[in-house]
C-alpha cells in the first residue's frame, strides 16, 4: 500500500559539533543538516553522518531515524520559532504519513535501487536533544507528547533524496507498536506477560536489553 502524499520531504546527516550540557561542552553528531542532493543509505545509515556516541546511538538496529512533517508540524505550533525545522533529526527521513500505531517490523521502501528500512526502536529523548533544541525542559515536554519517531535496520541499501515516494510494508498484527514500546520506558510496573511477548520479535539490541531487564524486574516483584 502507499499513503497520500507519502515521500521524502528531507535528508539530514550530521558533523560533530560542540553542544553544552550542563558546565561543559560535549561533542555530538545531533546537529542534523538536511543534504541537497542524493545520499547514499547502507547498513550502517547515511552517507557523511557521525554518530559519537556510539554506546546510546547509532549500529545496524538503529541505523536510519524517520520522523515526520506532521510531528514538526506539531512541535512548530507548541514552540514556536524555538522549534528549529531540523531540531529533532537524527538521522532522518521526513516523510508525511505516521501511524500512531506503528508496529515494530514496518518497512518503508523508496528510492534508487529501493532502499528498504525496517522499524525497530522507538526515540528516547536525552539532555543532549534538550541541549541542542535549547530547552532543558523539553525531554519531559518529549515524553508527555508522545512522538518519538522510529529507528530503522536497513535490510536494502541505495539512495535516496528530497522528492522520493515512499511505500509502506505494513508489519505483523502482533509486533509492538512504536508507542508501546515508548511507553515501556516510562512505565513502573510493565505487564510480564506483555513484556515476554515482545521478545518473540527480533527488537533492536538496546530495545531487548531494556525489555530483558524490566522482565526481570518485574518477575522479581512478583516472587514470593
Amino acid at each position: 500500500m502507499t499513503a497520500p502524499d507519502c515521500q521524502v520531504h528531507s535528508v539530514n546527516v550530521g558533523q560533530p559539533s560542540a553542544v553544552q550540557i550542563g558546565p561543559r561542552p560535549h561533542v555530538s553528531g545531533i546537529d542534523k543538516r538536511p543534504q541537497p542532493g542524493r545520499v547514499l543509505v547502507s547498513v550502517n545509515g547515511l552517507a557523511g553522518d557521525h554518530v559519537v556516541d556510539t554506546r546510546n546511538h547509532g549500529g545496524p538496529d538503529q541505523a536510519v531515524y524517520l520522523y515526520t512533517r506532521e510531528d514538526y508540524a506539531h512541535w512548530e505550533a507548541l514552540l514556536g520559532a524555538r522549534c528549529r525545522p531540523v531540531a529533532l533529526a537524527r538521522t532522518c527521513w521526513s516523510v508525511a504519513w505516521n501511524p500512531p500505531t506503528c508496529a515494530w517490523g514496518t518497512c518503508w521502501t523508496s528510492g534508487v535501487g529501493g532502499v528498504r528500512l525496517e522499524v525497530t526502536a522507538p526515540r528516547i529523548p536525552c539532555a543532549t536533544l534538550a541541549a541542542h533544541v535549547g530547552d532543558r525542559d523539553f525531554v519531559r515536554q518529549f515524553v508527555a507528547v508522545a512522538r518519538p519517531g522510529f529507528y530503522t535496520r536497513v535490510l536494502r541499501g541505495g539512495e535516496v533524496g528530497p522528492g522520493d515516494a515512499v511505500r509502506l510494508i505494513p508489519g505483523s498484527a502482533n509486533a509492538p507498536s512504536i508507542g508501546d514500546l515508548f511507553a515501556l520506558w516510562y512505565d513502573a510496573a510493565p505487564d510480564p506477560a506483555r513484556l515476554e511477548q515482545y521478545l518473540n520479535f527480533p527488537l533492536a539490541v538496546r530495545v531487548r536489553a531494556r525489555v530483558q531487564r524490566r522482565l526481570a524486574e518485574a518477575r522479581g516483584a512478583l516472587s514470593p
